[in-house]
């Protein structure tokens, strides 16, 4: 395993519903990432199908593995390089069961994949109108490191870190599609994750302007000690190359041992006062 790692955040608008011209920019910056070393490229939330697409996700949505995934799998194979990527995932079982979800895939192939588990229904967002939640928490080992997956909202819900961290994630790639009134709240939260668990932790948002509704952008790369490595600029397209060295997980869980003082117990008492809402 390296232990150093180069990360492109990716941070780009889709196209609304053009699944075809969003696989070509994935691609372009897979390249052109690849160039400037970095091993892992990490892309937005519903980057394949753009966030804002309403009744149109039945028609959109796809298998996993599926046609789509074939595609990012054969630029993945092209330039060496491991890609993460968001799309509607339809369920293999049903007809219309969709999944807001997470794709790892690498040079091998397709590695895994998150299917985000809260779904933020309020104010402007109807995401459990047309999705189904995830159940499961997702960390895979790879040849970069134990790489973990969540989805914007899910950053909200501290239990879902601890038990991506808990399952080996050295670092934690949160895909996202956060609307510009939300950002103070995601760059306060983005740096407690990764401080309370001491693990690196990359959010990559999207943006541009869907059907009135604006995404700051803003993607980051945050250190176990919650110490922002580097960033993405606001409002507009950027592609940030920034390096992960997993030597430093090291120190950050000597000085901030959250983990060792971890006391299991309380887990169950979350598990019955939630139960009691």
């Amino acid at each position: 395993m390296e232990k150093k790692i180069k990360i492109a955040l990716a941070q780009i608008s889709s196209k609304r519903e053009d699944k075809k011209e969003n696989l070509k920019k994935i691609e372009r910056l897979a390249i052109k990432a690849r160039g400037q070393g970095a091993n892992l490229a990490i892309f937005p939330e519903l980057s394949l199908t753009s966030y804002v697409v309403r009744d149109q996700i039945y028609e959109l949505a796809e298998t996993i593995p599926g046609p789509s995934t074939k595609v990012v799998e054969n630029i993945a194979k092209k330039t060496g390089m491991y890609i993460i990527f968001g799309m509607p995932e339809l369920s293999d079982k049903t007809k219309a069961t969709i999944f807001n979800t997470a794709v790892l895939v690498g040079p091998e192939g397709f590695i895994g994949k998150y299917r985000k588990m809260y779904l933020p229904t309020h104010s402007v967002f109807e995401e459990k109108r047309y999705f189904r939640p995830g159940y499961q928490t997702a960390a895979f080992e790879t040849s970069l490191g134990n790489i973990g997956l969540c989805i914007c909202y899910d950053v909200f819900f501290p239990e879902v870190f601890r038990l991506t961290r808990l399952m080996g994630a050295q670092l934690i790639t949160v895909i996202s599609a956060s609307p510009a009134v939300r950002r103070s709240y995601f760059e306060i939260l983005t740096a407690a994750r990764a401080l309370e668990n001491t693990v690196f932790l990359a959010f990559v948002n999207l943006v541009g302007v869907e059907d009135g509704l604006q995404f700051w952008g803003g993607s980051r790369l945050v250190s176990p000690t919650g110490d922002v490595l580097a960033k993405a600029k606001y409002d507009e397209e950027d592609l940030v190359i920034c390096e992960v060295d997993y030597n430093d997980l090291i120190a950050a869980e000597a000085f901030i041992p959250t983990l060792r003082d971890l006391r299991p117990e309380l887990f169950e008492e979350l598990k019955r006062g939630s139960e009691l809402l």
